[in-house]
């Protein structure tokens, strides 16, 4: 019998017990972005602090300007690994549309088996509780865990995380590991479970073309004065081609093709691109022509129009020439390209094609790179498999059509890379009432990451 086995076996006899220490956490409203509530972030730090302490591991709760850090190491041999979460939650607003309180979890029954109710419950004290109760059952079995684990919790995710950076920055040489394991994403599908190994950047413009130094009536200048609306219009449906690629120039420099053993992994989701669409009442991928939409979503770069006005947009008819039109756009981005780079040539693009008699004014919204895991790192493959063994479908290698700030951090700041591991599903509702979180995500979350921390440490090895 492997090392493993018992693990297991005492993670499904101990599951109320885990169940129990999780309902504790999910009483403590922790909501970040209200300072009414700053005394139970700081209640649920302690509490995790305790809780961390109880499986052995050095934990201490470190103070920032908004709310605390929660820090601990174990002691071990083996791979180093950090592991991310975050213990606030979202507001609960609007309160009438929950059918319990959001505060008072219980475990209920489902459209597909049982499910934990309450705010926190996937997002993210669920998630982050599969990792400590895996812990806690390597130390129970074997009195020590199979690899050198430390974790790091933050208290203001949900509130644009302003002290993690200055953070980090401070703490690198304490937080840096051989991997960085973050339990905040979701399941391909609730049988399929997925390591997110590809994060798009992201980039926004907003744009303001100027003409005339007033509104004008249409009547008296129509025709012998420039709109700048039609200017706008112009230039916005210049940036993609008939096939749907981007124009700019050097845009797709750094955009990395997917590799034939990726391509493989992603054919055998069977992605139906079409209930993906038709979800949303659509039928037709509008992307890059030669490319399939999982391919758009997951490892392709976008340019959209997020906005656009200008004018009169009020009830009735008002025949305005507008003396302004504005628009915003956003850039998803892929491998290593240059959001600066990209934001300068977006900007001459719109210079060069603005006529006489109008000029135009930018505001940059953002501009972060996109982040690309190094999947030949062993300890991924050695993941990917453990996954396998536990759920019904294998494991794939995911992109992400959106960004998660964190893993980019922790590669620009700590130079480690981020194993993107979560157990969500698409209805958990996260930031909604009535959030949830499936027994069997719980469940079998704890017995991944059993399974992983034993992968890692023989990959490794």
């Amino acid at each position: 019998m492997s090392s493993l086995d018992p693990v297991l076996s005492h993670i499904d006899a101990t599951l109320p017990q885990a169940l129990d220490r999780l309902m504790d956490l999910l009483r403590i409203p922790s909501i970040s972005t209200d300072p009414a509530y700053k005394a139970d972030c700081d209640r649920a730090a302690d509490w995790l602090v305790e809780d961390l302490a109880s499986i052995g591991l050095s934990a201490s709760k470190r103070p920032t300007p908004g709310h605390p850090m929660v820090v601990a190491h174990g002691q071990g041999a083996g791979p180093h690994v950090l592991f991310y979460g975050h213990y606030d939650v979202q507001p609960v607003d609007p309160l009438n549309l929950w059918d319990r309180e959001p505060f008072d979890p219980a475990l209920e029954d489902g459209p597909n088996g049982k499910v934990i109710r309450g705010r926190g419950t996937a997002d993210d004290k669920g998630q982050l509780m599969t990792f400590v109760e895996a812990c806690r059952a390597w130390v129970a079995v074997h009195g020590a865990l199979t690899a050198r684990v430390s974790v790091f919790l933050e208290g203001e995710e949900e509130s644009g995380s302003p002290s993690l950076i200055p953070y980090m920055k401070e703490n690198a040489e304490e937080l840096r590991a051989d991997l960085a394991l973050i339990c905040d994403t979701g399941m391909y599908d609730p049988q399929t479970p997925a390591i997110t190994t590809m994060l798009r950047g992201l980039l926004g413009e907003e744009i303001t073309i100027h003409g005339p130094t007033k509104d004008l009536h249409s009547g008296m200048f129509g025709g012998a004065a420039m709109n700048p609306i039609r200017v706008l219009s112009r230039v916005l449906a210049g940036l993609h081609d008939d096939n749907g690629r981007i124009t700019l120039p050097g845009f797709y420099d750094g955009v990395p093709d997917l590799s034939d053993e990726l391509r493989a992994q992603w054919d055998a989701l069977n992605f139906d691109a079409g209930a993906f669409l038709g979800s949303v009442g659509l039928q037709y991928p509008a992307g890059e022509a030669d490319r399939t939409a999982l391919e758009m979503i997951w490892a392709r770069p976008t340019c959209e129009i997020n906005g656009i006005w200008g004018g009169y947009t009020g009830a009735g008819f008002k025949t305005v020439l507008p003396a302004e039109a504005h628009a915003k756009v956003s850039f998803r981005l892929v491998g290593t390209q240059d959001p600066h780079a990209i934001r300068a040539a977006f900007r001459d693009y719109v210079s060069a094609a603005l006529p006489d008699d109008c000029t135009v004014e930018f505001k940059g919204h953002g501009a972060s790179p996109a982040s690309q895991m190094t999947i030949s790192h062993p300890a991924f493959e050695a993941a990917r498999q453990a996954l396998s063994d536990e759920w019904p479908n294998p494991a794939a290698f995911v992109g992400s059509g959106g960004s998660i700030p964190i893993a980019g951090y922790f590669k620009t700041y700590l130079d480690m890379d981020a194993m993107l591991i979560g157990f969500g599903r698409d209805d958990d509702q996260i930031h909604s009432p009535n959030e949830k979180y499936d027994l069997e995500s719980f469940h079998k979350g704890i017995r991944s990451w059993a399974r992983i921390l034993d992968a890692i440490s023989k990959a490794d090895a």
